[in-house]
């Protein structure tokens, strides 16, 4: 199993980064804290996403931090990522694994008790699971499910979670208590005045609840 540090996992998105770019955010929340970077944007082709991603992957080393890529499979490949992220609607988990290997980290998307409990371990690494709160940043995102739907998918769910859609730093022992094993944000970083001290408060957070 591979060691996974979720507690503080930014998803990027290239709108809400316009100010900074998607790069120096990613570095300015690494050095606040964040553990994993994922590098969403739906509307760049492969090309673009393989640009960007070794941008990232270059910024992030030596950190220490994850490069999650969102989707696309020959641009995780592409870039050296440590891992891809996928949906349920995107390519099967085993077709997935298949493509990346057995060494890149695999993450899915969960919305659901059915679609936890149908997680496979031996192919997926951790699981996306929410959204919890409406989010304009996905806009085709299913119904939010609460704290008390994400305690219970993650009880359900037979691998590591991270908690993902409108969760900010006040939201982090809530996301503690429901049994995740972080949170993911997206506008709680991107897009504010400064990525790295919105990341530290968050990160400060996460470190009062684990003590």
């Amino acid at each position: 199993m591979k060691h996974l540090d979720l507690s503080l996992y930014l998803v990027l998105d290239p709108d809400l980064c316009a100010a900074f770019g998607m790069v120096e955010t990613a570095r300015a929340a690494v050095a606040g804290g964040a553990k994993i970077v994922q590098l969403r944007d739906k509307r760049a082709d492969t090309a673009r996403m393989i640009d960007t991603g070794r941008a990232l992957r270059a910024v992030l080393s030596g950190s220490g931090a994850r490069l999650i890529v969102n989707d696309d499979v020959e641009a995780a490949i592409a870039i050296g990522a440590d891992g891809l992220h996928i949906g349920q609607e995107d390519i099967d988990t085993p077709t997935a694994r298949a493509r990346i290997g057995p060494d890149m980290i695999l993450g899915l998307s969960v919305e659901t008790e059915a679609l936890a409990a149908a997680v496979d371990p031996d192919i997926v690494d951790y699981a996306g699971i929410g959204p919890v709160f409406a989010t304009p940043t996905k806009a085709d995102h299913k119904e939010p499910i609460g704290f008390a739907g994400l305690a219970r998918l993650v009880r359900i769910c037979p691998v590591a979670s991270v908690a993902i859609g409108g969760l900010k730093a006040a939201h982090v022992g809530d996301v503690f208590a429901a049994g995740a094993d972080g949170l993911a944000v997206v506008s709680a970083i991107c897009g504010t005045p400064d990525p790295e001290a919105a990341t530290r408060d968050i990160a400060r957070n996460i470190k009062k609840v684990y003590g």
